[in-house]
């Protein structure tokens, strides 16, 4: 137990030296930097596709935090619908790299989703209230983050080139400067939350946030912790996981499994023989015509990332798109990607963009995903060292997974979870969601707790969103899930 504490703390000490090393020079820029006030601040209460008015505060805008090259990152910004002046404030990076923060909002924490069953060909797609929404009880920032993402844009070229480090400055430089706009909230605890891809840049805000906190930059963020869901953490343990997952699901058999994991040795990323890369082959192929993002659902060729010139303004181009996705002798879509090609005609319609308060010429072409965005580097291989730097500090940490994601399989989570060495509070068991099992949770010391979202895919709360509120809800309010 000793030699597990004393590695913890040398990887804590190596994680926090090497995050310094960079903030520092970041946070010296900032702080040399002029800090305007938010120019473009846009209150909405109406938005086209919504019946009346709306039921909450929403609020857009952008806040420039790149001044050389003019980076202009958009935000949605919805105030609990509890008790705004006291609630959390979440700040949330919708995974990719390159989905943008309305993906977030519609699919899966906001209080609006795509009337989908109604929707009619060449008609602006409606929006109806949704009441599982995590702004019952937060307040959220959506942010287009990184930049090129949704309504994000920069005016030159070397503004679009970012990274996972850059990207999470950029996001610490955006939080300073719309507390500026937004004093009122200064106060409120503070939570960086994300998923998918997000799990990389998520804890690195994060981090950002305390160093600045701890060298007494600016004004003090309240920062009280972060969450991420189904979150890519490191290759090696997101990507090992596949194989016993697959075999823990009854996709491949137990031969092939038990040959697999014989040959390879347990690590199928960089198969290490012939015979490890012709298992890993025959595993790929059983798995080629299951869904990734969620095991049950239909496998759709088609990503609801469409190129942009298949879809005009008003949507009278959907039906072309459409005509790829498999539909029940009801005609009713059998696929989820019916509902995201929903916002690429919605977000590229004119009175909508009007409405949003969008830069005329700022973004082309809307994108829900952008997974081909260009200048973007991968430099956070692993983003464990940040989970134990914060940790050891005191700061809350909340990982959950969609027990039915291949993408990211909750069993390489609950390795790398494994692997940082903490005590077990609180072990395995059920949580409850109105008398019945919602999933599975471990609480660990450094207030890290994990927990599985029964049915829930890759982005759990879309698939299972009331649960999902409610786990959400206990955890912020520091009761057990």
């Amino acid at each position: 137990m000793a030699a597990a504490a004393a590695a913890t703390e040398t990887i804590s000490k190596g994680a926090k030296e090497v995050v310094l090393s960079v903030s520092h020079i970041f946070l010296l820029l900032l702080f040399l930097s002029p800090w305007p006030l938010v120019s473009s601040l846009n209150v909405i209460t109406h938005l086209p596709g919504f019946d009346g008015p709306l039921p909450f505060y929403l609020e857009t805008g952008y806040v420039n935090v790149d001044e050389a090259n003019d980076v202009q990152l958009f935000y949605y910004f919805i105030k609990s619908e509890r008790e705004p002046k006291d609630d959390p404030l979440l700040a949330w990076l919708t995974g990719g790299p390159g989905c943008s923060a309305l993906s977030g909002l519609i699919y899966e924490i906001g209080p609006l989703e795509f009337d989908v069953d109604g929707y009619t060909e060449g008609l602006l797609p409606s929006l109806l209230y949704k009441p599982t929404s995590w702004t019952k009880v937060s307040s959220i920032i959506f942010l287009d983050s990184p930049v090129g993402t949704g309504f994000s844009y920069a005016s030159t070229e070397q503004g679009l080139k970012t990274s996972d480090t850059k990207s999470s400055v950029d996001v610490h430089t955006f939080l300073r400067k719309w507390y500026v706009d937004h004093p009122s909230f200064i106060a409120n605890p503070l939570y960086i939350a994300g998923d998918s891809y997000s799990g990389f840049t998520v804890p690195v805000v994060a981090q950002y946030i305390a160093d600045g906190n701890e060298a007494g930059y600016g004004v003090h963020l309240n920062l009280k912790g972060y969450l991420v869901g189904n979150p890519c953490t490191d290759a090696n343990y997101d990507g090992d996981a596949r194989v016993p997952c697959a075999h823990g699901f009854g996709l491949i058999s137990d031969e092939l499994y038990e040959s697999t994991k014989n040959s390879c040795g347990g690590r199928y990323q960089n198969p290490r023989n012939a015979e490890c890369s012709s298992c890993v082959d025959s595993v790929n192929q059983d798995l080629s015509g299951i869904n990734n993002a969620h095991i049950l659902e239909h496998l759709c060729s088609f990503s609801g990332s469409p190129n942009p010139n298949i879809i005009t303004d008003d949507g009278r181009r959907l039906l072309e798109a459409l005509s790829e996705l498999p539909m029940s002798n009801t005609r009713e879509p059998l696929c989820r990607s019916y509902g995201y090609l929903l916002s690429h005609a919605w977000a590229n319609n004119g009175t909508v963009r009007q409405a949003l308060g969008i830069r005329e010429g700022s973004a082309q072409n809307w994108l829900r995903c952008d997974i081909g965005l260009n200048n973007y580097t991968s430099d956070v291989p692993s983003s464990i060292k940040y989970h134990v730097s914060l940790t050891s500090r005191g700061y809350r940490a909340l990982v959950y997974s969609g027990d039915h994601d291949m993408t990211v399989p909750f069993l390489g989570t609950q390795a790398w979870i494994r692997s940082l060495n903490f005590s077990i509070v609180d072990d395995w068991r059920p949580w409850l969601v109105e008398g019945q099992i919602a999933g599975f949770t471990r609480t660990y010391s450094n207030n890290l707790t994990f927990a599985t979202v029964k049915g829930g895919g890759h982005t759990a709360p879309e698939y299972q969103p009331k649960e999902c509120l409610a786990m959400v809800q206990r955890w912020l309010s520091g009761d057990p899930l």
